[in-house]
């Protein structure tokens, strides 16, 4: 993997940049759909290529590694095949999942042991199985195993989970470099920041990470309940840490104002269930603020969803048929909705790439976010 910085937006750290992988290029800043289980919830792949046209996806190992096993997926020829997608791909390492689970996990020096929500059956995930069983998935871009602490948390057990992550990450790297990718493309390892919302601890792995030279690195941590400005604070400090010359992946991230107001502190990649999670439930996002299709106000609003075009195929259905489609609980609802969020998602991200490369980011983003911060 290579990356490119090709712009700095010159009032801000905003960057744009270029990833080239052997799936092929991601223009930065990028934003991943996130297909958790291999696909991305309601939307055929035809439509994901051709209607939101991302670079690259999200993969989650922890529900791959449950169904259908990694295994299968090896026998498939790895994760390209096995849903035939032939652009880029990333899979979290489980670490997310962990935290989830905290019911229903316990964590050790060597690992966490985890019950799953399927069927109630416990496995043991160490560092070595994440990268090795993400080896067998075949993502382009792979994650260290770490742990996610939770919001709040006190300093002395975020001191001691982060230094933790740091020797997972050890391990992580060495399991890593024992063998060469299963497939005939090469595989990336991202470590991943931790450290809550201590300015301290955020520096100190902000700086450990970093000496590890990786190819690409990631922040974790962050948007699991803290006030935004303690992430945007976080994510500055470590930014300003990370080298410049290596992609850096705010990870969970977010709503699209978080989006723009990190891609300002210099965050090159995101990747959210926000959008087609709130798409399901009737939640649209648009440049012009919040849509919730499910109000009554919409039910004779014969104007199309929006205005603004986001993706390459025409989606003028009008508001009052999709709040029908709600309402009578057809599945075309959640499709339309969640192409048009995953749309704007990634028209927002492409756009400000736009507007990095001709110099007037900040300007853009002051007002494109109060346009969004409105419900209509």
């Amino acid at each position: 993997m290579k990356f490119e910085l090709k712009a700095t937006d010159l009032q801000s750290k905003a960057r744009a940049g270029i990833i080239n992988t052997d799936h092929g290029i991601i223009e930065t800043p990028i934003f991943m759909p996130v297909g958790t289980s291999a696909t991305i919830k309601g939307v055929h792949q035809r439509d994901v290529k051709n209607e939101i046209n991302p670079d690259v996806i999200l993969a989650n190992t922890y529900h791959l590694y449950l169904r259908p096993g990694e295994n299968i997926i090896e026998k498939a020829g790895g994760i390209h095949k096995f849903m035939n997608w032939d652009r880029n791909i990333l899979t979290d390492s489980g670490g997310y999942q962990v935290y989830s689970l905290s019911n229903n996990r316990k964590i050790n020096e060597e690992g966490v042991e985890f019950k799953s929500h399927i069927d109630g059956s416990y496995h043991f995930f160490t560092p070595e199985r994440a990268i090795n069983i993400q080896k067998s998935i075949g993502a382009d871009i792979i994650m260290a195993f770490d742990e996610c602490t939770p919001y709040p948390c006190e300093f002395n057990y975020a001191k001691k989970s982060m230094h933790m992550t740091h020797r997972w990450l050890k391990r992580c790297v060495k399991e890593f470099n024992k063998s060469p990718s299963l497939y005939e493309y090469t595989q990336t390892l991202f470590p991943i920041v931790q450290g809550s919302t201590y300015k301290d601890l955020r520096a100190e792995s902000a700086e450990f990470i970093s000496s590890i030279g990786a190819k690409g690195n990631a922040i974790g941590g962050l948007s699991v309940g803290e006030p935004a400005e303690e992430m945007y604070g976080m994510t500055e400090i470590v930014c300003n840490i990370l080298p410049e010359d290596k992609p850096r992946y705010l990870m969970g991230v977010g709503t699209p104002i978080n989006l723009l107001e990190n891609i300002a502190l210099g965050v090159d990649m995101f990747d959210c269930v926000m959008p087609s999670r709130n798409a399901r439930n009737g939640m649209l996002f648009t440049a012009d603020g919040t849509i919730n299709i499910k109000n009554k106000k919409w039910k004779e609003d014969f104007s199309v969803i929006d205005s603004n075009n986001y993706s390459f195929v025409d989606l003028s259905y009008s508001k009052a048929y999709l709040k029908h489609l709600f309402s009578t609980k057809e599945a075309l609802g959640r499709q339309i909705a969640t192409i048009h969020n995953l749309a704007f998602y990634l028209w927002l991200v492409k756009e400000s790439r736009k507007q990095i490369l001709k110099g007037k980011f900040s300007n853009w983003k002051s007002k494109m976010i109060k346009r969004m911060n409105n419900r209509l």
